[in-house]
């Protein structure tokens, strides 16, 4: 952050490595369910639409409460805080293995998506913490991968398993070891001796970051509306295999790893709006070419990974910038609480408005809904205020 003592003289990389795979564990309950979807209708009998309702519990606790686990995690501490966010991740995956019951599930899927939340937030702030001033942006660029990371992870190696219990077992196992690890290799932070001047957190809500959180929404809407219904798509749409459907799926999380790992190069290039117009437009003209019957499906599932790698470079753009446009822990918490609320309201959305004109218009209604959130990111990024610290 800006103006704060608390970089060390070193970065503390094995710390940077714990605090990544923490959050690639988080990202790999959030996308279980997708993959386990089959066995879950099989065990259960559960619906569609409950399968989505236990999808979207993670995005709707994020979308409502992402600027209070900000707000949590300033006062109670990051390491703490990310310490229990993986213990609950933990327990709410263990709540769910002994049971037969939807209702049962779907808390222990609230409080898995709890869990979730705090790490997401308090993440970025430990990075920002353990690393030195020089090094944060390359920290931060590494953490943006966690998401598609533990995605890809989940849809790899979710076959695997016999059934859904063993792989919510497993998953609970890793989120438990991870724990762990941070507890003995992340050193807390100093507790503020006292509370932030509440007049300079609500600088928090000046123009800047809220541009960045309507930039994150907008980005996660277009991503989520292909990769929500992507298997659908690849079987629909691309004609792929069913056995084929997991691995391409796979790999196209993966390609967005590689735009989050590209963005830590260009950011030092090319300014943060530019390469973020960029990588709104071209989102926009994939979405047309994948959602349109206008192509063939060879060149509509390259455009599915040119999608996913280029827009990999908007988390790590916005992410990065967070050091550069606060200048207390405080306020890069409650910062990086916007961005995931942001996010996670686009993750809602997108499915839910994307599925809805699918189902009304086929799939070239969703190519309107991304070109129109590609538009409205474009505005966004070239239109909002300069970074600056507060």
């Amino acid at each position: 952050m800006s103006g704060s003592s608390a970089n060390p003289a070193r970065t503390d990389w094995r710390a940077v490595g714990v605090v990544v795979a923490a959050g690639v564990v988080s990202a790999f309950h959030l996308g279980k369910v997708a993959i386990a979807a089959p066995q879950l209708q099989a065990d259960l009998g559960l619906s569609l639409g409950l399968l989505g309702a236990l999808g979207a519990t993670f995005a709707v606790l994020g979308a409502l409460g992402g600027v209070v686990a900000g707000s949590v995690v300033a006062r109670a501490g990051d390491q703490r805080m990310l310490v229990l966010g993986l213990l609950a991740t933990a327990l709410g995956a263990a709540m769910a293995v002994p049971s037969d019951r939807f209702g049962v599930l779907l808390a222990s899927r609230v409080v898995e998506g709890l869990g979730f939340l705090l790490i997401t937030v308090a993440g970025p702030t430990v990075l920002a913490r353990r690393v030195r001033a020089a090094d944060q942006a390359t920290a931060l660029v590494l953490w943006s991968c966690f998401m598609p990371a533990g995605m890809a992870l989940a849809m790899l190696t979710g076959p695997w398993f016999g059934d859904w219990r063993s792989l919510w077992v497993t998953a609970a196992l890793a989120a438990g070891l991870l724990a762990v690890l941070v507890v003995g290799m992340v050193p807390r932070g100093a507790r503020p001796a006292r509370a932030d001047d509440p007049a300079r957190l609500a600088e928090v809500w000046r123009s800047e970051p809220l541009a960045m959180a309507a930039t994150f929404l907008l980005y996660s809407l277009m991503f989520f509306a292909l990769f929500s219904f992507l298997p659908v798509l690849l079987q629909q749409r691309l004609q792929v295999g069913a056995g084929a459907v997991g691995l391409l799926a796979a790999v196209a999380c993966a390609a967005n790893i590689v735009g989050n790992l590209c963005a830590g190069v260009l950011l030092g290039k090319v300014g943060r709006e530019v390469l973020g117009a960029c990588a709104a437009i071209t989102m926009g003209l994939c979405g047309l070419g994948i959602f349109l019957p206008v192509l063939g499906p060879g060149m509509a599932l390259a455009l599915c990974l040119v999608f996913s790698a280029v827009g990999g470079l908007v988390p790590a753009s916005l992410l990065s910038a967070v050091p550069r446009v606060t200048s207390t822990p405080a306020q890069a918490a409650l910062v990086v609480g916007l961005l995931m609320q942001g996010s996670n309201l686009g993750q809602a959305l997108g499915p839910v408005l994307v599925g809805s004109a699918v189902d009304r218009h086929g799939w070239p209604a969703a190519a309107a809904w991304v070109v129109a959130a590609a538009l409205a990111m474009a505005w966004t990024v070239c239109h909002k205020a300069a970074p600056r610290p507060v």
